[in-house]
């Protein structure tokens, strides 16, 4: 077996800051996984996050938890993706994030962690084992 089996989560890690930025990603890839994202969750643990592979915006109707965004090129050939947009604290029911151009995926964290991994635009960021 090479690898972790599908959906297992996988750590989100800021290269250009040496710093973690969530140590349990799980992954959205379908269309129905990617639509219902974090909707229905009470909260998101500390450390965990969901990914949205190939998603260039994102909305908030019908969530329940406010949540910390960060918007991602495609990667290069040593996996990381740069850092495009990042969005702090958006807050339930508060509508869609304009679509963010180039963007390649989206990675929903909790609140307050873009800040605490010190993440910024142009940063580049690993989604792996």
């Amino acid at each position: 077996m090479s690898g972790p089996p599908a959906n297992a989560p996988v750590a989100a890690r800021n290269v250009t800051r040496a710093s973690v930025v969530a140590e349990r990603v799980e992954t959205a890839a379908s269309l129905w996984g990617k639509f219902m994202g974090l909707m229905g969750r009470r909260n998101l643990p500390h450390g965990s996050g969901l990914w949205l592979p190939a998603s260039n915006g994102i909305h908030m109707f019908f969530m329940q938890i406010s949540i910390d965004a960060i918007f991602l090129g495609r990667a290069g050939a040593d996996g990381s993706r740069r850092v495009l947009s990042v969005h702090r604290g958006l807050r339930p029911w508060t509508g869609i994030v304009p679509l963010i151009r180039g963007a390649d995926g989206c990675l929903e964290l909790p609140t307050g962690t873009i800040d605490e991994s010190g993440t910024t635009v142009g940063d580049w960021i690993r989604i792996g084992a």
